[in-house]
């Protein structure tokens, strides 16, 4: 577990705050130099939400949405602002969120919030969203804050919605990474944590045509 290898919990966070208040608001600044990857991983997380959106009778809604680590607003302006009616957006570095009313353009008027907090401290609104959206962030959680993180968006969701992770799987074990302050998981420590916030998973699916020296990537929905 990530316990295993995380020696001193604030420095974990505070390092991991330090590392992303140098890293630059753009697309390939959130994307650790990988830009061009976003379309391909874009399509398939839109392939992989609508299954939830068009499954009649127990349909997943789409009034509102929630980006968990959304940093300048990537999978906001590109994934759920094309699908959901307003979007909120959650990220602990102030200025992806300042960049963000930028970057989102005209479309950014229909994001309603944005919550510069850390996960580990944030709490989303009961009974608000059809999806809450968390990419490419739980390795900057403790496995407590995760499975804490995890039971309060359960209380977030309207009724059929889902939480989706998507996020890089170590191949065994947990990996620390010095250099941003986060942990890797692999999958089966994932899930495990998942039905210790007491969900279900739903759907599973690895992540196509990403380059081959970076983690697989999964996103499994959950309620």
């Amino acid at each position: 577990m990530a316990s295993d290898v995380v020696e001193n919990e604030k420095e974990f966070y505070s390092k991991a705050k330090k590392y992303w208040k140098d890293i630059p608001a753009t697309v390939d600044g959130m994307l650790g130099g990988y830009g061009h990857i976003s379309s391909i991983d874009i399509d398939s997380s839109k392939k992989f939400l609508l299954r939830f959106l068009l499954d009649e009778p127990n349909r997943t809604g789409t009034s509102r949405a929630l980006d968990c680590g959304a940093g300048i607003g990537r999978i906001t302006k590109r994934l759920l602002l094309p699908l959901f009616g307003t979007v909120d957006m959650v990220d602990v570095t102030a200025d992806f969120l300042n960049q963000a009313r930028t970057y989102l353009g005209e479309e950014g008027r229909r994001v309603r919030n944005y919550y510069c907090c850390g996960l580990q401290d944030f709490s989303p609104e009961p009974s608000a969203y059809d999806v809450i959206w968390i990419q490419w962030v739980i390795g900057h959680l403790t496995d407590d804050h995760l499975s804490s993180f995890l039971k309060r968006c359960r209380l977030g969701l309207q009724p059929n919605g889902i939480i989706v992770i998507k996020d890089n799987m170590a191949q065994e074990g947990v990996i620390m990474d010095d250099v941003d302050s986060s942990v890797c998981r692999d999958l089966n420590v994932v899930c495990k944590i998942i039905r210790c916030a007491g969900l279900n998973l739903l759907a599973q699916e690895k992540q196509e045509n990403f380059p081959d020296e970076i983690y697989h990537v999964y996103t499994l929905a959950m309620r």
